[in-house]
């Protein structure tokens, strides 16, 4: 009998028309959304735009292969299920690709029974992840963690990875550009652990002078310096148990990387001034929006400190690559806003949408949030226009001179000093990147040696950035 599903579409990967269409009937007869593709470009196409729940992918294909594409499914999504068809006689390429995460095989001539035998199996473990994600959001959120909003498909990954690490004590680092929410997923990460019952402790590194972080990350005794007059304990004291946030690790002075090395391998420290070493039990989960790699590289940062603290690495996506999250995200804040402020609840103009849409978000969600908040308070009617939200840095338009037309007043200054800077100083390694690139013709070494960069470091902002 037909089922009627709400589920996501299945991806059928065959180059053989005839067997494509057998296979779809077949799928089509029990109720299955399906969509097609004959090679691996195709494929990873359906990937991006329809994400697909089930993929059923031959291995030999005329542009690319099985394996490629089982690999960029398990990028998009890594609760995909990918089954892999093969010839008779080649099951050791099929083995291959069970070791690489597809869920079974299917060999040919493919018989229909079997077919649906996988295929219904492939479902199940898909409804099975599914549920276990709705009930560790369920869990975080009586525990207090802070709820993530968004549906794309690369934020889902976020949140699947977040909660893998949870159940471990590996230290994660979080990886993303400024005001991406860094700290929102560390609370999230913290929420979902065994830890969740003990502190959450949160220190900017970049944020407090140097002369006095290493007092605040392990603190003093008394009389250790001028001015001490009793003991203090640190932050990984604080910590003990429960999980240690160190937001902007990549501004770590090299003098207290290796104290940081020390605490994480050892499980201990010294207090200044003090004669015994400290032990703990702390979870670190550490964030930067530097590209740790191309610091080290360049000799910036200690190479045995980056190993150590990316040992299970999670990269959140800037706002402009999750897009479709805008319009949601606004109306998250707009409500929140509108019941702080004590407004009515206001609407956004379907212009105001398109924009915010368009724009390229450099301060990524934190702007977005300021943004919203302002236009709440500007906004005297029933809804936010565009001219409410005042968005800045297009790149449709290329500004002056700030000193010959007095550009700096269409900045955003919002956010602290450190934000603010950030913002300013990425805009312009952008824009001179980018510029660089353009008169070099895209050659990359002359660029690299215009601006001064070793290929590996320039590769690295090329890719943060976006230019590539």
């Amino acid at each position: 009998m037909a089922r009627h599903t709400v589920d996501p579409p299945i991806l059928i990967v065959e180059d053989k028309d005839s067997l494509r269409v057998m296979i779809r009937h077949a799928l089509e007869a029990q109720g299955h959304s399906v969509v097609e593709a004959r090679d691996q470009p195709e494929a990873v196409q359906l990937l991006r735009t329809v994400h697909p729940g089930i993929v059923l992918s031959d291995l030999r294909l005329p542009e690319g292969d099985g394996l490629g594409v089982l690999r960029a499914a398990k990028e998009s999504d890594p609760e995909i299920q990918v089954i892999v068809m093969t010839a008779f006689g080649s099951f050791q390429d099929a083995v291959a690709a069970m070791r690489e995460g597809a869920l079974d095989f299917l060999a040919k001539p493919v018989d229909p029974d079997h077919l649906l035998l996988l295929i219904e199996r492939a479902a199940a473990h898909r409804r099975l992840a599914t549920e276990n994600i709705l009930l560790k959001d369920e869990l975080a959120a009586r525990r207090g963690a802070p709820k993530i909003v968004g549906e794309d498909p690369k934020l889902k990954q976020v949140t699947v990875a977040l909660q893998r690490a949870a159940t471990t004590d590996a230290t994660v680092l979080l990886e993303g550009e400024s005001g991406t929410g860094k700290e929102l997923f560390a609370r999230a990460l913290h929420a979902l652990s065994d830890r969740s019952d003990a502190p959450f402790v949160a220190i900017n590194c970049a944020a407090i002078p140097e002369t006095l972080l290493e007092t605040e990350l392990f603190g003093h005794e008394k009389g250790a310096f001028t001015g001490a007059s009793a003991r203090k304990a640190g932050k990984f004291e604080i910590a003990h148990r429960g999980t240690l946030f160190l937001d902007e690790i990549g501004d770590l002075p090299l003098l207290l990387q290796a104290k940081i090395l020390r605490a994480l391998e050892e499980k201990q420290f010294d207090r200044l001034g003090g004669t015994g070493s400290i032990q703990v039990d702390v979870r670190v989960v550490a964030a930067t929006n530097r590209n740790l790699k191309a610091a080290v590289a360049a000799r910036q940062y200690r190479e045995d400190l980056y190993f150590r603290l990316s040992v299970f690495p999670i990269t959140i996506p800037p706002l402009r690559e999750r897009s479709d999250d805008i319009p949601m995200l606004a109306k998250y804040f707009i409500e929140r806003f509108c019941r702080d402020l004590n407004k009515k609840p206001l609407v956004l103009a379907a212009a105001a949408i398109d924009d915010m849409r368009s724009y390229r978000w450099p301060g990524n969600v934190r702007e977005l949030q300021n943004c919203i908040e302002r236009a709440v308070i500007l906004t005297e009617g029933d809804t936010i226009h565009s001219r409410h939200l005042k968005l800045t840095f297009r790149e449709s338009t290329v500004a002056p001179p700030p000193a010959a037309s007095g550009a700096w007043d269409e900045i955003d200054l919002s956010g602290s000093l450190a934000d603010a800077t950030r913002r300013i100083v990425a805009e312009v390694e952008r824009r001179k990147i980018d510029q660089t690139l353009k008169d070099t013709g895209g050659n990359r070494v002359k660029a690299g040696e215009l601006l001064q960069l070793m290929p590996r470091v320039l590769a690295a902002k090329i890719k943060e950035h976006g230019l590539g």
